[in-house]
């Protein structure tokens, strides 16, 4: 094993840690549960509301706009989307952050006319930004051939990928990871297979399941050049060096990154006769990245450094192993907390469990002990508070410390810590903040409505000193805002980078009802970030024309308020 292998061992024990997380809250059991029930009814529409999915077409209107044959394909497709199954595939930004990578278009189907001349695209787009709106919206048409040609170039190389998000093709993700009869390094039905039972030799290509798993341990030992070779790729030692966010010999980061050699051909093989490209490109991170091509004549896949928009960027699910499988033979999960549609693909023997199946619903706020006068305490949210067993006059003595400049320590400065997102919390503490806050991010509102129902306390605050009123630009305002106001939760609080709940709803792209709602409840329009950006100037950078309104009350009553458009 090389020394860069070893190296990546406890980055990708963190990585499994990071993934574990977003597979535990990005998808909840029961948006699975409820968009299953509703497409299964034939309610289309119906599974991309419960899964966070605007629809911006009619379609009422397809046929008479593109033909009968289109609509009705168009219908067939929709009949059959899993808008849930999408949601969990999508690629995020990093799994330690977990959002949905911003700014994307996945293009699901292409149509053509009665003519046979090109149509419409049923495509998604992710959201514009990475802390607001975790919303999709689902189009019928083309997008902007000048503003998104690069990103509809990108998108286009999931028009190989049904199973990705098509219920008749969902079966197929057990092949397109490596499988065959069974998944790799794993049985049929969902058992992992003894270190005994792996290939210690390369198996040859006539049992696709073992070369596989033989190309993949070759690449963990950190034998990348044995795996290149093996899966039948050649190494382009022209260029050494990977350029972008983190510099790093090739070797290196092919050693790194979460490869799926196995079946890179493969898939660079369906992709080029699908979309006609034949250069490709693995962004991994912050623009490091590895390129792919496709040697024409002689079907030869060679690996090289990338060179800036010089290929087609692969879908994470083309390129790297299945976060899914790795977070299953590492035991970090198991297969009852699987999409369904997942786990049946991978373990088509796997029996039923007895319990429901998806991930874990949120769990109530257990008590935390907390070292505090040379004592143990219990510390635990109930009853809406961060109850601790201290009498009001102990709390008051607490308090007129802390106005003298005392300092507070045990219960107190757990409390303190809690509600100011600032200061240590007890590691129990930071796993139900932590947890609480995932769902605010990943727009879990009946998991957040679940907890606050529990007794977690609303006054909590992050590590970025967001309120969960900061959060609302990722979930239904209308059952939470009321709430959240009546318990006290300050309207005007400031995060880290000085902005409002107001503000971060602007910045978070949240909905023009969510921006007049708090409006209503009496947010202060004359506020500005630590930048310097007032409302009127974040309504302007995010172009965000559903607010004019408030952009022309902020000019109007804080004339010059704000930093100058020459200054931007």
């Amino acid at each position: 094993m090389t020394k860069a292998a070893r190296g990546t061992r406890s980055f990708r024990g963190e990585e499994a840690a990071a993934w574990q997380r977003v597979r535990r809250h990005a998808v909840p059991r029961w948006m699975i549960e409820q968009a299953t029930e509703r497409r299964l009814a034939g309610d289309w529409r119906g599974a991309c509301a419960v899964a966070g999915v605007d629809v911006a077409f009619d379609p009422a209107a397809v046929a008479e706009r593109h033909g009968a044959e289109v609509a009705a394909a168009v219908e067939d497709d929709l009949a059959h989307f899993a808008p849930d199954l999408l949601r969990w595939h999508l690629p995020r930004t990093t799994p330690w952050n977990g959002t949905l990578a911003v700014g994307r278009i996945v293009v699901l189907a292409e149509y053509r006319t009665r003519l046979g001349g090109p149509g419409p695209a049923l495509y998604v787009t992710t959201p514009p930004v990475l802390d607001g709106t975790q919303r999709l919206t689902l189009h019928l048409g083309r997008p902007d051939a000048k503003h998104d040609a690069r990103r509809w170039r990108d998108g286009r190389a999931w028009l190989t990928s049904r199973h990705l998000w098509d219920v008749r093709h969902a079966g197929e993700l057990r092949l397109r990871v490596g499988g065959g009869e069974r998944a790799p390094f794993f049985t049929r039905d969902g058992r992992l297979l003894a270190e005994g039972d792996l290939p210690a030799a390369d198996p040859g290509r006539d049992d696709p399941v073992a070369h596989a798993e033989w190309v993949t341990l070759l690449h963990e030992r950190g034998q990348v050049e044995a795996a290149l070779a093996a899966a039948g790729i050649h190494l382009d030692r022209r260029e050494q060096v990977v350029r972008g966010w983190a510099w790093g010999s090739l070797t290196y980061w092919l050693e790194t990154l979460p490869l799926n050699l196995a079946m890179l051909e493969r898939e660079t093989a369906h992709l080029a006769e699908a979309t006609g490209e034949r250069h490709f490109e693995i962004v991994h991170g912050f623009g490091s990245g590895v390129a792919l091509e496709r040697a024409s004549g002689e079907g030869t896949l060679r690996v090289s450094t990338a060179r800036a928009g010089g290929g087609v960027r692969l879908p994470d699910l083309c390129w790297r192993r299945p976060p899914d499988l790795d977070l299953l033979r590492h035991g970090r999960i198991t297969a009852d907390r699987l999409h369904p549609l997942v786990s049946a693909a991978l373990f088509p023997d796997l029996a039923p469990g007895a319990g429901p199946a998806g991930p874990p619903d949120p769990e109530p706020p257990a008590p935390v002990r907390v070292r505090c006068r040379g004592e143990w305490h219990l510390v635990s949210s109930g009853e809406g508070v961060l109850r601790m067993p201290h009498s009001d006059a102990e709390r008051r003595r607490e308090r007129a410390m802390r106005a003298f400049g005392g300092a507070v320590a045990g219960c107190f400065a757990v409390g303190d810590a809690w509600t100011s997102g600032r200061g240590r919390l007890p590691k129990e503490l930071r796993r139900q903040r932590r947890d609480l806050f995932r769902r605010v991010q990943y727009g879990d509102t009946p998991g957040v409505l679940r907890m606050l129902d529990a007794g977690m306390d609303p006054h909590v605050r992050d590590g970025d000193l967001r309120t969960l009123l900061h959060g609302l630009a990722s979930l239904d305002h209308v059952p939470l805002l009321p709430r959240l106001l009546e318990a006290g939760v300050d309207l005007e609080a400031r995060d880290d980078r000085g902005r409002t709940p107001l503000m971060a709803a602007v910045y978070g792209h949240g909905p023009e009802p969510l921006v007049r709602a708090l409006l209503n409840a009496g947010a202060r329009t004359d506020v500005v970030d630590v930048d310097g950006w007032s409302l009127s100037d974040v309504i302007r950078r995010t172009r965000r024309g559903d607010l004019r309104f408030l952009r022309d009350q902020v000019d109007r009553e804080h004339p010059g308020i704000g930093r100058p458009q020459d200054d931007w």
